[in-house]
């Protein structure tokens, strides 16, 4: 069995302060594969006393030197993608090729796009043409505390650590405990790559000992979480006694709206599989499949024949199909959401209850549509985070909007419309921080995040370092 029970701290592999292990289930045949060390609050002390050591003299670091060591870890993590690829599957159940083509692809984007953007960033600036001597100076904001999910272990990574480290502040890195293979992996890399002792730092643990540790430290001065609402929440209570500054991307409910004036059945297949991608387990799934009610009996079909296409599969097999959930936590969730769903009158069109055929182990669960759904049953109000669409039909394009936006997530939205005007007046009034029309995906360096509790912050691109930043005025700047 694989042991990864040392923590990285301040530059080098260290035994945790209180030995207790946790092993890692491997979530397709439910056996444990990997063993790794719960942290505690002296760890954490450790390691946030470190980051402080090292930030003074990393965020006078001459900038080109911080870009070049970020250059190094995408060179280093390009040459170990597999490997991670094969940590990424392991560990929460993703496919392999798609922990390989986007899962492990989604860090080496976003570091090759955080360089891009960091080699095109001002850091200093006058505050107006007409106020020259007024200087505006962007600064590191200090020591900042990363907690991350298992659902996207390095994408959230990514987004996180290289803004971070790239515009000069000091890390100390809580991935989940569910997946943590693939964050051990990257502080090999970050260590591989040269950054100096204390820049960053990875500890193991559990949110109700190391996250709250890490939120309420008098000695981090920000945190940025990726998780539950419920969780987001915690952290922002924790954090409260210290004023520090909280960045959150959490839950959604994403509605997408479909009108009979596009393809439907392309439209429906679209959002079918971007609900199913990664079984489900994505902030940002369309999981709300809001129908024009003239084309909605026509969806329902699509939707009930293209889910029983949808195969389900081994991840350690090479193919299209979705794996299984990440843990018998989230399997008796989305089990018994489903449940649910059938006892408030949803009508079940594919899938259901228990697992595929020719699964009696692995938390694997049947792809699911409903169809009838209101907007007020469970299934439209609570974040599923399962291979499961509920579908709602709508008579007009104000009733559509007033559904969409009734719920208390507002991460992304989805519009499909073969009307140039309407997708323009539709996506102005969704009240969501992404709105994608038609299939299109967001560019390189757009902002990822969301309205009310959905989260705060947004990452990606300018705005991802802007997250890590202070700003500071200074009057009377010599010109």
């Amino acid at each position: 069995m694989l042991r990864k029970t040392r923590f990285y701290i301040d530059g080098h592999w260290c035994e945790p302060q209180t030995p207790r292990e946790l092993e890692v289930i491997n979530p397709a045949d439910e056996q444990p594969y990997a063993v790794i060390s719960m942290g505690s609050e002296e760890d954490v002390d450790i390691a946030v006393s470190a980051a402080r050591r090292a930030f003074p003299e990393w965020s006078t670091t001459p900038h080109v030197e911080r870009i070049a060591a970020v250059e190094r870890l995408l060179d280093i993590y390009k040459r170990r993608s597999e490997e991670m690829a094969k940590a990424i599957s392991e560990e929460m159940g993703a496919p392999i090729r798609l922990a390989l083509e986007e899962q492990t692809a989604a860090g080496s984007y976003h570091i090759r796009n955080f360089i891009h953007a960091l080699k095109s960033f001002e850091f200093e600036t006058p505050l107006s043409d007409r106020f020259s001597d007024e200087r505006i100076i962007r600064e590191p904001i200090g020591v900042c505390g990363l907690i991350t999910p298992w659902n996207w272990p390095m994408n959230q990574v990514a987004l996180k650590v290289v803004p971070a480290v790239g515009v000069g502040c000091t890390v100390v890195l809580k991935p989940s405990e569910i997946a943590p293979i693939s964050s051990i992996i990257f502080a090999e890399m970050m260590d591989e790559a040269g950054f100096p002792a204390g820049v960053f730092n990875l500890i193991n643990g559990d949110g109700p000992t190391v996250g709250e540790a890490m939120s309420r430290h008098p000695d981090i001065d920000m945190m940025s979480f990726t998780g539950s609402t419920r969780a987001g929440v915690a952290v922002t209570k924790a954090a409260a006694d210290t004023v520090k500054r909280v960045s959150l991307e959490l839950g959604g409910k994403s509605p997408n709206l479909i009108f009979a004036d596009t393809d439907v059945e392309a439209a429906v297949v679209r959002g079918l599989d971007h609900c199913f991608e990664n079984t489900g387990q994505s902030c940002n799934a369309p999981t709300r499949m809001l129908v024009e009610r003239p084309v909605y009996e026509e969806a329902v079909e699509i939707a009930e024949r293209h889910a029983s296409s949808v195969r389900v599969g081994n991840p350690a097999e090479d193919g299209s199909h979705i794996g299984p959930l990440v843990s018998q936590a989230q399997f008796d969730k989305v089990q018994g959401l489903i449940e649910v769903a059938i006892k408030e009158g949803a009508r079940l069109v594919s899938g259901g209850p228990g697992r595929p055929e020719g699964f009696n182990r692995g938390y694997y669960v049947r792809p699911t549509v409903f169809a009838d759904v209101t907007n007020d049953m469970t299934i439209a109000r609570e974040e599923v985070f399962g291979p499961v669409l509920a579908m709602i039909p709508f008579e007009t394009e104000e009733e559509a909007i007033a559904i969409a936006n009734d719920t208390v997530y507002g991460l992304s939205s989805y519009i499909q419309t073969g009307d140039p005007e309407r997708a323009r007046r539709v996506a102005r009034q969704l009240r969501s921080g992404m709105v994608n029309l038609n299939g299109k995906s967001n560019a390189p360096g757009s902002p990822f995040g969301g309205y009310k509790q959905s989260g705060n912050g947004r990452e990606g691109g300018q705005f991802g370092l802007e997250e890590f930043l202070e700003v500071k005025a200074v009057a009377g700047w010599p010109v």
